[in-house]
């Protein structure tokens, strides 16, 4: 293997929905004794040559044919939406779960981070939980006691240290589960979402310390996450999962930007041939509406440093008269962030168009829609065209290691001066 020391070649693993065991002890005991007792292959989930291909109400393909290499010191980000086989992946990986085909073949040892608080129990106090923690995840005795402070320190939790867990707030948990994990020493780290729990000093420390794994002490991390940020901060190289499949593996930048721009929900154009079959009334007649953004890159998804442009025409079916429009700007949550009004104009009969920009650097990440309204005298409604166009803004962020949600419904970048205006020397 080389400098590869993790080897996934053609893993597959099959559920059966709504069934536990076979339906019959014999058969359960057969199993068993065929599988760990022989090491041979489940009689009851008997493959073809095509079955990772096939599905039924039965059967549920979580891995379908996943095969990669990880070599030592990287830092591989498992990116993909729910349900797509993450969480799978990392427990056959570490030994959670049996494949139904397929090997993992692996270099040194491995510890898996894939629930923060594993073997806490809430009578015991911080410092016994230590123990017992770092115990199920593999330290020894002597392990424990040597790292006991830096543990401590770490979690920030020293006045609490020989108070029953229960009394913990879930941040103390939190914090005081991940110092544990984060002072394993194996050859292979596997993370699982620890970012998306904690407040910001937590996921900076949790982060940095597993920057500090991989570069410093040149050992290898698979980290499952959502943040994509984190991912781009962390990994050298990232894989997508898509139902059970590889869709893509590479870059860490090529890959996000690739998972990104699919996963967005993206209503970008409609527009109508003639008036009769448009969006409208006597008023007006709807022609386009488009949503251009105006891209950094030709590959880059629609971020929060996106500028944006709505664009659209329609028809104005009555003469001598003075028209405007309004774009509003919702969230899917239902909130309106902006509404913005249109300059008014004198019009007759004929097509009209319209043109607004919502600059880069303005709204916050989420999911978001548009509607238009058009009036009449700056007082009388004449049409609105709900949920015309909408779209997904994903996060950015440019030396900041925090990664949980930011405040607001916009997010503008302001002149912001900052400066050290005196120092005093001792």
């Amino acid at each position: 293997m080389g400098d590869v020391v993790i080897e996934v070649d053609r893993l597959s693993k099959m559920y059966r929905l709504g069934t536990i065991g076979t339906g019959s002890f014999r058969q359960d005991i057969q199993h068993w004794w065929t599988t760990s007792i022989l090491k041979k292959e489940d009689p009851f989930f008997k493959l073809g040559d095509d079955s990772p291909q096939q599905m039924n109400n039965q059967t549920l393909w979580a891995l379908q044919d996943v095969s990669f290499e990880v070599k030592r010191g990287e830092a591989l980000g498992i990116v993909g939406s729910n349900g797509s086989g993450k969480s799978t992946l990392l427990k056959i990986m570490s030994k959670i779960v049996r494949p139904t085909r397929g090997s993992v073949r692996g270099i040194g040892k491995v510890s898996s981070l894939l629930e923060v608080g594993t073997g806490f129990n809430p009578e015991l106090t911080g410092r016994e939980n230590i123990y017992v923690s770092g115990y199920i995840l593999g330290m020894s005795k002597s392990e424990i006691r040597s790292k006991f402070d830096q543990i401590v320190d770490f979690s920030g939790i020293e006045q609490f240290i020989d108070t029953p867990v229960k009394r913990y707030s879930s941040g103390m948990y939190v914090r005081l589960a991940f110092a544990v994990a984060a002072h394993l020493e194996p050859d292979i780290l596997i993370v699982d979402e620890v970012l998306a729990v904690g407040d910001a000093d937590f996921q900076k420390k949790c982060l940095g310390k597993m920057r500090e794994v991989t570069h410093t002490d040149g050992r290898t991390i698979l980290f499952v996450s959502h943040s994509m940020q984190a991912i781009q901060n962390l990994c050298d190289r990232a894989l997508w999962l898509e139902k059970g499949k590889m869709k893509e593996i590479g870059d860490v930048s090529r890959v996000v930007n690739k998972y990104i721009s699919g996963v967005q929900k993206h209503q970008m154009k409609q527009s109508w041939k003639t008036p009769e079959e448009a969006p409208g009334n006597e008023w007006v007649r709807i022609k386009s509406v488009e949503l251009i953004p105006h891209r950094l890159a030709h590959d880059a998804p629609l971020d929060i440093r996106t500028p944006l442009t709505v664009k659209f025409s329609f028809w104005n079916l009555t003469d001598g008269i003075v028209l405007g429009a309004g774009l509003h700007l919702f969230t899917y949550g239902g909130e309106c962030i902006f509404d913005v009004p249109s300059p008014t104009q004198p019009c007759d009969k004929g097509l009209v168009e319209g043109e607004c920009t919502i600059p880069g650097n303005f709204l916050n990440d989420g999911s978001y829609y548009i509607s238009l309204i058009f009036v009449r005298d700056t007082s009388v409604q004449l049409f609105y065209l709900e949920e015309c166009l909408s779209f997904d803004l994903e996060d950015y962020r440019e030396n900041i290691q925090w990664y949980g949600k930011w405040w607001g419904a916009v997010r503008p970048k302001l002149p912001f001066r900052f400066e050290q205006t005196e120092m005093v020397l001792q």
